[in-house]
């Protein structure tokens, strides 16, 4: 096992958006990124997607019985970057990602 003093930081950078989309344009904007400072790519790896189901009553007297139903789904990406230089940081933290994209950053 490597010694952590020698080794590489490794950023490991979570995704998460509503539309699919986003997601992937998000992922592809870290990645073009990453390699073009000279960071090594593991990724991205698709995290079980997240569904919630609401059911909302139409009317409330009259159809009583009658619901529509909503689902909102959160996507997830994982992204880790080995190696990264202080350039491919500098740049991560410059990066702007689109709108509705969420990001979490760990090292």
């Amino acid at each position: 096992m490597a010694d952590t003093k020698t080794e590489a930081p490794r950023i490991r950078i979570r995704l998460k958006a509503y539309d699919h989309k986003v997601i992937d344009q998000s992922a592809k904007q870290i990645i073009d990124t990453a390699i073009r400072t000279g960071a090594k790519i593991a990724g991205p790896v698709p995290l079980p997607t997240r569904r919630s189901t609401y059911t909302v009553v139409k009317s409330p007297h009259v159809y009583k019985k009658g619901g529509e139903a909503f689902e909102m789904r959160i996507h997830k990406r994982l992204i880790d970057i080995i190696g990264a230089t202080p350039k491919t940081i500098d740049s991560l933290q410059n990066l702007s990602l689109p709108a509705g994209c969420d990001a979490e950053i760990r090292m």
